[in-house]
């Protein structure tokens, strides 16, 4: 039965894609790839499309070798795929040095400037193929706890697996066979020099994120002293991550 459900659900994100693109007269669809099961996951379904997928590795400071291996198996896989590999790092390292030299040397910044130099990047590579930048934010990330930068990986076209939760991406990654050494890796942002991992970041784990985003969504009552925790948690980071989720305040003349 769950396998049922997970082809139909290939299905359905494939197709939404394929339409989306058509409606709107893109032919390209763009994919920043950072080797993780969520971008390995949207880079197939994007690829199973038929349209050209331009899939890209952006390298800042930080390892890709799960990445690459993604984007070669990809391109090996489907002949409507041509990946890219780009080196920000000189970029990067010049926008470090004139922060530096404003006094704006918040490392939480940093990081966040990295997704959005490689939102920069994805853009340029869009606009210049007729594209759509695709997003590669779960239902737990994005429409969850907020847990991506503003203007950086939320700066997207078209987000095909908002709405799934990170176990259904995962049901999604072992039909598609993706690779294990992917699938078994730790969920990480690759923003961090020190290679710190999602769950490091969050303080729980997916599991149980996903647990209490369901449980908070349904209003089911809670008696695990652990999910209550957790819950708690999620709401708090909610609460605080909104303002990403929302258009920007407009001061209003109506009363004027």
């Amino acid at each position: 039965m769950k396998e049922i459900q997970t082809t139909s659900k290939i299905d359905h994100v494939v197709k939404w894609i394929k339409d989306y693109a058509s409606k709107h007269n893109f032919d390209t669809l763009v994919i920043g790839i950072s080797g993780g099961i969520d971008s390995a996951v949207t880079s197939t379904l994007c690829a199973m499309t038929g349209l050209r997928t331009m899939p890209i590795v952006m390298s800042i400071r930080n390892k890709d070798i799960l990445a690459l291996e993604h984007t070669w198996w990809l391109e090996e896989k489907f002949e409507n795929v041509t990946k890219r590999v780009v080196n920000l790092e000189k970029v990067f390292h010049e926008f470090e040095h004139a922060s530096n030299y404003l006094g704006a040397d918040s490392e939480l910044a940093f990081a966040n400037s990295r997704s959005r130099l490689r939102m920069m990047m994805l853009y340029q590579a869009a606009q210049s193929n007729n594209g759509l930048v695709v997003g590669t934010g779960n239902k737990c990330e994005d429409f969850g706890v907020g847990f991506y930068t503003k203007y950086g990986d939320g700066g997207v076209d078209i987000s095909p697996i908002a709405d799934l939760y990170k176990s259904e991406v995962y049901h999604m990654a072992e039909h598609l066979d993706i690779l294990k050494k992917i699938m078994d890796a730790p969920p990480t942002d690759g923003l961090w020099e020190d290679g710190r991992t999602d769950e490091q970041q969050l303080g729980y784990s997916y599991d149980d994120l996903e647990k209490a985003m369901k449980s908070d969504i349904s209003g089911e009552v809670v008696e695990d002293p652990h999910l209550i925790e957790v819950m708690e948690k999620f709401r708090t980071m909610r609460g605080k991550n909104k303002h990403k989720m929302s258009m920007p305040p407009v001061c209003s003349m109506e009363k004027l």
